[in-house]
């Protein structure tokens, strides 16, 4: 697994030492409201949902959710990475990040950060990201990734709003 840095911020595997930073992102009102409750309550919780969850895509894909802190002093704000999904034709983009780091940018320098890495280090020529349907501020930043709305589309979960890119040509 690979490790990322951007100008503010560092990006590395999840591991089960996050669990209580896990823990928070979680429960949060929004991240319940629009990816889902994960029904992730305490430490142990949260343990089995990295081991079960990025941990695991790791192992069999090369890739998944990656721990986002600042560089400059280490603190947590969210996690954000590419995906393999069963039901999707291409690896999608995921970000969710804490409220108290929200509006300052960090969804947008890490997710560009992984759709580089996707694009050029690991040959994806096309990128897929799902929203819930009244998710403004993901859309705007997936908007500013240079990502398309392509359809709504029904998933596991309900119905989401799909958006996918295409590599630029070298």
């Amino acid at each position: 697994m690979y490790s990322l840095t951007t100008a503010r911020l560092a990006l590395r595997p999840l591991e089960l030492g996050d669990a209580p930073f896990i823990l928070e992102l979680l429960n949060e009102d929004d991240f319940i409201r629009y990816i889902a409750d994960r029904g992730v309550r305490d430490l142990a919780g949260a343990e089995a949902y990295l081991r079960d969850g990025p941990m695991r895509m790791y192992t069999e894909h090369g890739v998944g959710l990656m721990h986002a802190s600042r560089r400059e002093d280490g603190v947590a704000v969210g996690f954000c990475g590419l995906l393999v999904r069963d039901h999707l034709a291409h690896p999608d983009l995921g970000f969710a990040f804490l409220e108290a780091f929200r509006g300052r940018g960090y969804a947008t320098e890490a997710g560009r950060a992984l759709v580089e890495h996707g694009e050029r280090e690991l040959g994806h020529q096309t990128l897929l990201a799902i929203t819930h349907p009244d998710n403004a501020a993901s859309r705007a930043v997936l908007g500013k990734l240079g990502f398309r709305f392509d359809r709504m589309e029904d998933q596991p979960g309900g119905a989401v709003r799909l958006f996918s890119r295409q590599a630029a040509v070298s």
